[in-house]
């Protein structure tokens, strides 16, 4: 499980296998002393050094090449949040790969530091492609670390769309793994519209490490608009939520 989704937290797992936090904690810490995951406060990540022979096969690729219906429904969506001319961010997460193929006849300047996006899209005559500089996180596809999130900073960015493991009910948009973070908060910052992208499975999803409030994008782009008890707005609220 932490290695299909990156990282999971104590809570998560604990819920998920049905087992006591002390088992959770107890196996986390064997597993790491054996070199199979990497502990962090609060979970596990995926072991950055890899050295297994299954660590070849990309978890990025295997998990885009799933992409549910639900997941090229938002993308859809969301390509129509963009108007040409536009110079846009691609964070490096699976729904808003997805976007890609109905990108590749825009006029537009895509900004980004996932190389999945980069492999579909180089191609395309009339786009623009801006690669954010870093360190190589080989098993996601994605470059991450300070070079990356200054890069990201002197940019100007006219839509930005991010993904994320989950959102909790209060509206805090949560990942789980502490390199991608500090940029998806980048992209947020240096953007006139900011886009979340995520399915109906993210409410509440996964994660332990806050992106930002959900109240900080400009909208929702999700496949049902979720029910009152999985996410609680506050009444003065402007975001946007959008639907297929």
């Amino acid at each position: 499980m932490v290695n299909i989704r990156g990282s999971m937290s104590v809570a998560d797992l604990v819920t998920s296998l049905a087992v006591s936090e002390a088992t959770v904690r107890r196996d986390l810490d064997d597993l790491a002393r054996r070199g199979v995951l990497e502990r962090v406060r609060g979970g596990a990540c995926r072991q950055r050094a890899a050295t297994r022979p299954e660590a070849d096969l990309s978890p990025f690729s295997v998990v885009a090449g799933q992409a549910s219906e639900e997941k090229h429904r938002i993308a859809r969506v969301a390509v129509d949040r963009i108007d040409d001319g536009d110079v846009v961010a691609l964070d490096a997460g699976t729904t808003v790969f997805a976007m890609c193929p109905h990108l590749r006849t825009r006029r537009i300047t895509v900004v980004t530091a996932s190389l999945a996006v980069v492999r579909v899209l180089a191609d395309a005559a009339s786009i623009d492609l801006v690669v954010m500089g870093g360190v190589l996180r080989s098993n996601y596809e994605s470059m991450v670390g300070v070079l990356t999130e200054s890069c990201f900073r002197q940019v100007r960015v006219d839509a930005a769309f991010l993904g994320a493991a989950g959102v909790r009910p209060d509206g805090a948009v949560l990942d789980s793994t502490p390199s991608e973070v500090p940029i998806k908060r980048a992209m947020l910052e240096i953007s006139t519209r900011s886009w979340l992208l995520a399915d109906h499975e993210k409410f509440p999803g996964s994660g332990f490490l806050e992106i930002a409030p959900l109240t900080d994008f400009t909208g929702l782009i999700t496949d049902r608009t979720p029910s009152p008890n999985k996410l609680s707005l506050p009444p003065d609220s402007r975001l946007e939520v959008l639907t297929p």
